[in-house]
């Protein structure tokens, strides 16, 4: 990457942003997280909501005006996300389709594939899935082992991908293959392709999960799928480059999720506690054991989104972005795992009713303590990037 200019990072939100998140808040806040159950229980996707945002042009906002989008950037789609999950309606489409494959796209896709791709995701017409995980391959992105074998018209892929969301409803997915010679897993071999869902050969099963979410997670099996040359994004072989400019946002965006979820439970904790009377007229929130846990919860918060804000910012004017990304999403997982627990415990018994609106979402912010990228490679990564200490891996 060439030198660019550290920008500045204003710690006080400017008045369109203030108004993004007023616009976004109230179109979810018609919906709720009630519409958001009922569509996980169903299995379908949340379609009325994202009509409602696409209409508006809250989708693509990151997405360049050319190709419909807002023209705007990472910062701008984080706030769309953040609000939303502070809601209680968490998009986690919005985090693989504009935030991955929308910056994929826009930084290396060609025209051909920003007319074909970008341009639905900037209008918000269809969403993109994005496979890379694997059953053997954990962490470890080099060990992508779903081959892409070049042909005289294009490449044929064969492999398996796992926990891959929200495929049952996107017309394509991003998916990282390896195509250099088999049992070459170098790490320059990675490349990108754009697959649709229903080509030849591939097929899906879904997994079941604890999480009760709109969007459903796979297993892909792609049995020889042959794809055009025109679907390859960036070149032949160097994804990985590529790859950490759409796996950043990817980060911010899943801190967006984490943040957004904690204030909608913080929000709701002060209220019951503010209204819950048990021992005399003294409302339980006047108890410090109570209270301070609380109170612990909006720190934590307002220092994740204000390191989230820095991270999208950075990305934005294409400075290097991984420490922030990743620094976000640990401490946004940790925050809003913190406030959603202790809202559930702020409600006692009523906390695991489903009335309540809070257990549904605890999985969904669990999930992210471990995905798109484990806290514990997160600490691997400060400790080795960070602080120059040896790799531990």
């Amino acid at each position: 990457m060439s030198a660019v200019a550290v920008p500045s990072i204003p710690l006080v939100e400017s008045d369109e942003h203030r108004a993004l998140r007023e616009a976004v808040r109230g179109i979810a806040s018609s919906f709720g997280p009630s519409y958001m159950t009922e569509r996980a229980a169903a299995q379908l996707p949340p379609h009325e909501l994202w009509v409602a945002l696409a209409s508006r042009g809250y989708l693509g906002v990151n997405v360049p005006e050319e190709y419909e989008g807002g023209g705007l950037g990472l910062v701008e789609l984080a706030i769309v996300e953040e609000e939303l999950s502070a809601a209680g309606c968490p998009l986690f489409q919005l985090l693989t389709s504009a935030a991955i494959v929308g910056t994929v796209l826009t930084r290396y896709g060609t025209p051909d594939q920003k007319d074909r791709w970008l341009r639905e995701i900037g209008s918000g017409r269809e969403h993109y899935a994005f496979a890379i995980t694997e059953p053997d391959a954990g962490s470890n992105t080099h060990r992508v082992a779903t081959r892409a074998r070049r042909t005289d018209t294009g490449f044929v892929l064969r492999g398996t991908k796992t926990y891959i969301s929200a495929v049952e409803d996107a017309p394509a997915m991003l998916v990282v293959a390896n195509s250099g010679e088999p049992g070459d897993r170098a790490r320059s071999r990675l490349s990108l392709f754009m697959v649709d869902t229903d080509a030849p050969g591939l097929s899906r099963q879904p997994i079941p999960t604890a999480p009760q979410l709109p969007e459903q997670q796979w297993t892909l099996f792609f049995d020889d799928v042959e794809i055009d040359a025109d679907r390859l994004v960036g070149e032949e072989g160097g994804a990985l480059s590529l790859l950490f400019d759409g796996l950043n946002p990817e980060r911010v965006m899943a801190a967006a999720i984490c943040t957004g979820v904690g204030r909608y439970a913080l929000d709701k904790a002060v209220a019951y506690a503010n209204e819950r009377v048990v021992w005399g007229d003294t409302p339980i929130g006047a108890h410090q054991g109570v209270a301070h846990p609380l109170a612990e919860g909006k720190i934590q918060l307002e220092a994740a989104r204000l390191l989230a804000t820095k991270a999208a910012i950075l990305h934005d004017a294409g400075a290097p972005a991984g420490e922030a990304a990743n620094m976000a999403k640990l401490l946004a997982a940790d925050a809003g795992l913190h406030c959603l627990d202790q809202a559930i415990q702020t409600h006692g018994g009523n906390g695991l009713a489903d009335e309540y609106g809070l257990t549904g979402l605890w999985f969904a912010v669990r999930l992210l303590k471990t995905a798109p990228v484990s806290r514990e490679m997160i600490l691997n990564y400060v400790a080795q990037h960070s602080l120059g200490l040896p790799r531990s891996y």
